[in-house]
C-alpha cells in the first residue's frame, strides 16, 4: 500500500477518534459558556452573545455520529463514505469558522454591552427581588462593589431608602463576619467595580472558546486534504489499470 495512503488513512482514522474527543471537549465548552453567561445573564443586554456557544454544542452532537462514518468510510475506502465525510467535515469547518467570526465580534462587544445593562440591573436593587439575587450572587462571586466602585451604591434608590450609608452585605469581604456593609469600614467590603470584572471574565471564557474552535478547525482542514488524497489515489488507479497480453500468433 502507497505511504501516501497509509498516512492519509492513519489520518483519517485518528481524525475519527478526535470527532468522538472532540464532541466531548466541545459539550463540555459549549456548557461551560452557557453556565458561565447564564449565572451572569442579567448582565448581559445582547443575548445572542449565547450564539457561539449553541453552534458549538450543534458542532459536538454531529461529531459523535460523523466519527462512526469516518471509520468505516475510511477502512472500506468508500468513494461515497468519504465524499460524505467530506462534505460533512467542510460543513463543520464553515461552521467552527463561523463561530470563531461571531466570538470575535461579540468579544469585542462584551464590554459595552455590560456596561450598557449593569446600571439598570443596580438601580433595581430592593435586597429582595430577581436582580437583586442576581448582584449579590455577581458581588460575591466576583468580589466586588458597585458597578464602577463602591460609591456607586450611593446613586441608587436602594441606599436613599435605607439611609444608613452602607452598601449590601453581599460586598463585605469573605471571612470579616461582622461586616454590616458600612462605607466607614472600607477595609471590610469590597472596594473595586464589578463592570470591569465581569467584563474580564466573559471575555477570557470567549478566548477559551475560540482556542478551542480554531484548533479543531485547523484538524478539519488536514482531514480534508487526506480525504483527497485517498480518493485521487483510488481515482489513479483504477484508470491506469496494467493491459496483459494475450498469445499471439
Amino acid at each position: 500500500m502507497d505511504c501516501g495512503i497509509i498516512t492519509s488513512k492513519s489520518v483519517l482514522l485518528f481524525l475519527s477518534v478526535i470527532f468522538w474527543l472532540a464532541g466531548a471537549c466541545l459539550s463540555y465548552v459549549g456548557s461551560y459558556v452557557f453556565t458561565s453567561y447564564k449565572n451572569y445573564g442579567n448582565f448581559l443586554e445582547d443575548k445572542y452573545t449565547l450564539l457561539p456557544a449553541v453552534i458549538i454544542l450543534v458542532v459536538a452532537v454531529v461529531m459523535f455520529i460523523i466519527g462512526i462514518i469516518g471509520c468505516c468510510a475510511t477502512l472500506r475506502e468508500s468513494r461515497v463514505g468519504l465524499g460524505f465525510f467530506l462534505v460533512i467535515i467542510l460543513i463543520i469547518f464553515a461552521a467552527e469558522v463561523a463561530a470563531f467570526v461571531l466570538a470575535i465580534v461579540y468579544q469585542g462587544r462584551i464590554k459595552s454591552d455590560v456596561e450598557r445593562s449593569m446600571n439598570d440591573v443596580f438601580q433595581k436593587y430592593d435586597g429582595s427581588n430577581a436582580e437583586s439575587r442576581a448582584v449579590d450572587y455577581l458581588q460575591q462571586q466576583v468580589q466586588c462593589c458597585g458597578v464602577n466602585s463602591y460609591v456607586d451604591w450611593n446613586t441608587t434608590q436602594w441606599y436613599n431608602s435605607t439611609g444608613n450609608h452602607s452598601v449590601p452585605e453581599s460586598c463585605c469581604k469573605q471571612g470579616f463576619t461582622n461586616c454590616t456593609g458600612s462605607m466607614d469600614q472600607t477595609e471590610n467590603i469590597y472596594t473595586l467595580g464589578c463592570e470591569s470584572k465581569l467584563a474580564r471574565i466573559l471575555q477570557d471564557v470567549m478566548s477559551y472558546a475560540m482556542l478551542v474552535i480554531l484548533g479543531f478547525a485547523i484538524l478539519k482542514f488536514f482531514g480534508m486534504l487526506s480525504v483527497c488524497v485517498i480518493t485521487c489515489k483510488n481515482r489513479r488507479q483504477r484508470e491506469y489499470q496494467p493491459l496483459y497480453s494475450g498469445t499471439y500468433a
